[in-house]
């Protein structure tokens, strides 16, 4: 497997860029001892909105529950009308992601689509024959929407179980008369199924390379998942850390003299860490017919360079007015192989780092010190390995970019 790994090393001062649900800052057990975490969830959507800014044309993936407006207009765009795009647009947010039956505007499950993908969508179902629309906007009309819930959808196996028949009952019912939602999620199923047979037998559009690079999982239709190209792993400080109390006040600017206190006071919780960070990317499968194959070479060398420098500059935004932890890394490895799989470095600080000199230097050392054990003792191959700050950020960016095929 051809692919790239990112061995970072950032410093990041007083903060909370990842919160737990008592708004703590999220921490883990590792080596014996807590260290600080954020979450791989957390920073790849930090890295997701960095490359999205920073190359907009190719990331324009969005995770959202708000799928029914935007597919109702892009039916509408290809001239069905209001009505029949609504119908259709529900069948289409019930089938992928299940309807939110608190609110029926909504999907219940984060989708995750392209500008460019909705349009596709939208041409196949307009292609459908009409007599196939038609099933599926009477349908729509003939359900008790409100009575919709989890337990009504059915499993793959009911809906493959459907005879021929079954789905075309719904054509001598009166408007008036009500199908259950089981018997709606049967009927769409039959007619959507084939829709998507294929789906992701073909590459994806020019605009989606975020959904290459950080996947997508449809619990309802199998054919839909992509597999990420890139991995992340959860950031973890190199060290012990304990969380420290924030006590705060703020004074009531209009509050008379006389009166004493202020006019709030609190507690926040934080820390600061050095955190080992690890990427990976997998330029085989970024290339393959699933993913980004349909981009020239050229377009997909930018993708991997947004990748990496996004991943390297993208930073969580939690408390970044109050508690900024704006940093960049201050060591990388970058190590390109042509065969294995991608390898943490992480257990060079499975003993926690304990300097009274500061800890980040000693961090480097015993990185490089684990990367050279680990290629002597298992034999491991690189094509390439080049890190920050011994090199550029461009000198990087130019020996990678050429390994992209």
């Amino acid at each position: 497997m051809n692919h790239l790994e990112l061995h970072m090393l950032q410093s990041v001062p007083v903060s909370c860029l990842n919160r737990d649900d008592l708004n703590s800052p999220k921490t883990a057990i590792f080596g014996g001892v807590q260290r600080a975490r954020v979450s791989s969830q957390c920073w790849k959507r930090a890295i997701r909105e960095y490359a999205k800014d920073s190359n907009s044309q190719s990331f324009r993936g969005n995770r959202t529950k708000l799928v029914i407006e935007k597919m109702k207009n892009c039916l509408m765009e290809n001239k069905i009308n209001e009505t029949d795009s609504q119908a259709l647009s529900f069948c289409i947010g019930h089938y992928l992601a299940k309807i939110d039956p608190k609110d029926t505007s909504k999907v219940k499950t984060l989708l995750y689509l392209s500008d460019i993908e909705y349009k596709n969508i939208a041409d196949k179902i307009s292609n459908l024959s009409k007599d196939k629309q038609s099933i599926l906007i009477q349908a729509y009309s003939t359900v008790d929407i409100s009575k919709i819930s989890d337990d009504d959808i059915s499993d793959e196996q009911d809906a493959s179980s459907e005879s021929e028949g079954d789905a075309d009952k719904i054509k001598t019912k009166k408007s008036k008369d009500k199908i259950s939602p089981k018997q709606f999620s049967k009927i769409i199923s039959k007619g959507l199924k084939p829709v998507f047979k294929d789906y992701n037998k073909s590459s994806l559009s020019n605009d989606a390379a975020d959904i290459a690079l950080f996947g997508r999982m449809v619990a309802n239709d199998a054919n839909i998942n992509i597999d990420g190209a890139a991995m992340f792993s959860h950031a973890i400080s190199t060290h012990k850390v304990d969380n420290e109390i924030d006590f705060f006040t703020a004074i009531d600017d209009l509050q008379p003299d006389e009166e004493a206190g202020a006019g709030m006071m609190g507690t926040l919780e934080f820390n600061s860490a050095s955190y080992y960070r690890f990427a990976a990317l997998n330029l085989d499968m970024l290339a393959d017919e699933s993913h980004l194959s349909a981009m020239s070479l050229d377009d997909r060398k930018k993708i991997v360079e947004t990748f990496i420098k996004s991943t390297l500059m993208a930073m969580p935004g939690a408390r970044k007015g109050s508690m900024n932890g704006n940093t960049l890394p201050g060591y990388v490895m970058c190590v390109v192989r042509s065969e294995g799989h991608p390898i943490q470095l992480v257990n060079a600080f499975e003993r926690p780092v304990n300097d009274k000199n500061g800890v980040f230097d000693k961090s480097v050392e015993l990185l490089k010190a684990e990367y050279n054990k680990l290629k002597t003792t298992w034999d491991l191959n690189e094509v390439s390995c080049i890190s920050l700050p011994d090199k550029t950020l461009k000198e990087l960016l130019k020996e990678v970019l050429k390994h992209v095929k």
